[in-house]
């Protein structure tokens, strides 16, 4: 009895310590993640004395500034750049779901003469930055006369959204039972009909599709830069460059924009953080 009283309390010790070890590497790795975030959300309420006196510290009744936040609203078309960004965004995510999820249920689906050497095509597509190809793109884009249009770069970030949606999409869709989709076809559903009873079947997945989507479309500035340079058509992470300029940076501008342009992305995890995380403990980046 007490062998075992002893194993049973080192036993409970090494879960304890296990626990303890896991949370602190948790707890650690948030705060890494979540302290650049917070720095320049405290900065942005202060003067431009007091970030480079000390930019670590909080607003004070003496520091506190919305001076960027004015500078913002009332010396750039910041509203413009962030609507410009939100149809960007928003169309992307609509097309990258649509052709998406269509593309995986037709690959998971239905065996054709070219169903697994396109699914190989589809994988390289996500080893192979696309930025490799910005000259070529640029190129097509100025040929159909869409640059500086929103429309190049939605048709940019779809191109860069499908390999992965699509890849990932059709693992979760070939683990929907067989016998579902065909007693709804002995019940006379047609295919497009099918399509959408699996969506929700796989709703996690598509969750952390879009959220791996929505991110990199929202923060990008290369093609921005590249392929829709001109004011009207400006987005967030673009126009914050406006107030940085070769001898003089405006940081409390700059830190306002970027106050402003984490606003989307933060909802967007509110929204679908359950999602998400059943989307990735599910086996999101299974093969």
């Amino acid at each position: 009895m007490t062998t075992i009283s002893a194993h049973t309390r080192i036993g409970s010790i090494n879960r304890t310590l296990q626990f303890l070890l896991l949370h602190g590497i948790l707890l650690a790795y948030s705060v890494l993640t979540i302290y650049p975030i917070v720095l320049v959300l405290i900065n942005s309420f202060k003067s431009r004395q007091a970030i480079f006196r000390n930019p670590y510290a909080l607003p004070t009744p003496e520091t506190f500034s919305t001076v960027g936040y004015d500078t913002v609203f009332n010396r750039a078309a910041f509203p413009s750049y962030f609507v410009n960004s939100l149809i960007v965004t928003v169309v992307t995510l609509l097309l990258i779901f649509i052709i998406g999820s269509m593309a995986s249920f037709a690959l998971s689906e239905y065996r054709f003469r070219g169903n697994t050497l396109l699914g190989l095509y589809l994988s390289i597509g996500i080893m192979i930055p696309i930025r490799l190809g910005t000259v070529s793109l640029l190129r097509m884009l100025v040929s159909l006369g869409l640059t500086n249009t929103l429309a190049g770069l939605i048709l940019v970030y779809t191109a860069q959204g499908l390999p992965l949606t699509i890849f990932v999409a059709s693992q979760f869709m070939r683990d929907v039972p067989r016998d579902l989709k065909d007693a709804a076809r002995v019940d006379g559903a047609s295919e497009y009909r099918i399509y959408w009873l699996i969506l929700p079947l796989v709703r996690p997945a598509l969750a952390t599709i879009l959220v791996f989507n929505m991110i990199p479309v929202w923060n990008d500035l290369w093609f921005p830069l590249i392929i829709a340079p001109a004011e009207n058509v400006k987005t967030v992470t673009l126009g914050a460059q406006v107030f940085m300029g070769q001898f003089v940076n405006d940081y409390g501008a700059v830190l306002a924009s970027l106050s402003l342009a984490m606003i989307p992305i933060i909802i967007l995890y509110i929204l679908f953080s359950r999602q998400l995380i059943r989307g990735l403990t599910s086996g999101a980046v299974k093969f």
